[in-house]
């Protein structure tokens, strides 16, 4: 009577479980999404840093820059001789925000930071020549970051600062693979450049779609092939990023072909060493790829001009969440996440 009353005790429990792990697996899918404008411009917002859940550091494609605070948005027009900048990319850390112009010159601006109110903006690197051109900006900790820049010549324009963001120097040549003639970086939405720990990856197109990769805060360089599609100017990885140091996802496409899906997500478990495409339908074009917060890689949002996709087994398979077009993604926690584009900045708030 004892045994068949525990056994029948651990069935139930059993059970239990099991309905438990099924019914929170299916409640935490995103069903829907809710897409919420909060600041509207005649300007393209290419990139976001957000600082909580009601403010954002942006950067725009004619000298704007700005913290948006609720809906309420404090700005600042930043010129070089006389000259707007096209800035594509903002990040920050604690004490600063940074933000960085693409075409020559190419230009990092550190703004200094009080919590609430921009105290002072500076120039802290300026690059000038016909083949400098900025991609994207990451910080691995308050003193650490990166910058990735086209090559010039046939070398990757990579800029480090151990100083919290105050000098910046290139990474020697020698210890970078060698860029392919027609390899290029794209700044669409500051996605270019992945962080975890002391590694860093960076993706590449046109010619060639490519990682690399360095654990060691930009000390040693190695890169790796993908099958994401290339082969022209506006094709190949347009966004990185990675959940840990092993799993992570690219996106791309063709930036002249965005309905076509071939080829535009691949998936790699071992650091970036080999990537695999997406056995599923994919999406078309798309500029930016985030893991969700608290979803153990699982839980991944892309976006394009073909609207936001979901993949809710780490990439294998998508799905269409919502047609509606951003460049930029930038998760606050597992169900909202900022999003920028075309004359606007807009909060995703998404629905299980």
């Amino acid at each position: 009577m004892y045994s068949h009353f525990r056994n029948l005790r651990l069935t139930s429990l059993l059970c239990l479980i099991l309905f438990i792990s099924c019914t929170k697996t299916e409640t935490t899918n995103f069903k829907s999404v809710e897409v919420v404008n909060i600041y509207e411009d005649t300007l393209n917002v290419h990139a976001l840093h957000p600082i909580d859940l009601e403010r954002v550091w942006f950067a725009t494609n004619r000298g704007k820059i700005g913290l948006l605070d609720g809906e309420i948005p404090k700005l600042a027009i930043i010129k070089y001789e006389d000259k707007l900048l096209h800035f594509r990319a903002i990040t920050a850390t604690d004490e600063a925000a940074f933000v960085m112009s693409i075409a020559s010159p190419g230009i990092i601006y550190k703004i200094g930071f009080d919590g609430s109110e921009a105290t002072n903006i500076e120039s802290v690197y300026v690059e000038e020549g016909e083949k400098v051109f900025f991609n994207g900006i990451k910080f691995w900790s308050n003193s650490e970051g990166i910058v990735l820049g086209d090559p010039i010549e046939n070398c990757m324009n990579i800029l480090i600062t151990r100083d919290g963001g105050n000098t910046w120097s290139k990474v020697a040549c020698e210890v970078l693979p060698e860029a392919e003639k027609g390899e290029v970086g794209f700044a669409i939405s500051n996605s270019i450049i992945a962080t975890y720990g002391d590694h860093a990856w960076i993706a590449t197109g046109g010619s060639t779609a490519r990682v690399f990769h360095t654990p060691d805060k930009g000390k040693t360089w190695n890169s790796y092939d993908t099958p994401i599609i290339s082969g022209e100017a506006m094709a190949g990885i347009h966004a990185i990023t990675f959940w840990d140091e092993n799993n992570g996802i690219v996106v791309g496409g063709n930036w002249r072909d965005k309905e076509n899906n071939e080829a535009t997500v691949a998936i790699t478990t071992d650091g970036g060493k080999t990537w695999t495409l997406s056995s599923g339908e994919t999406p078309g074009y798309q500029s930016s790829v985030k893991y969700v917060p608290g979803s153990e890689g699982k839980k991944i949002v892309s976006l394009g001009p073909s609207g936001i996709s979901y993949s809710n087994n780490g990439g294998h398979h998508w799905e269409s969440l919502s047609d509606e077009n951003f460049y930029a993604l930038e998760f606050v926690n597992d169900t909202l996440a900022f999003a920028a584009g075309k004359n606007r900045i807009s909060k995703l708030i998404f629905k299980k």
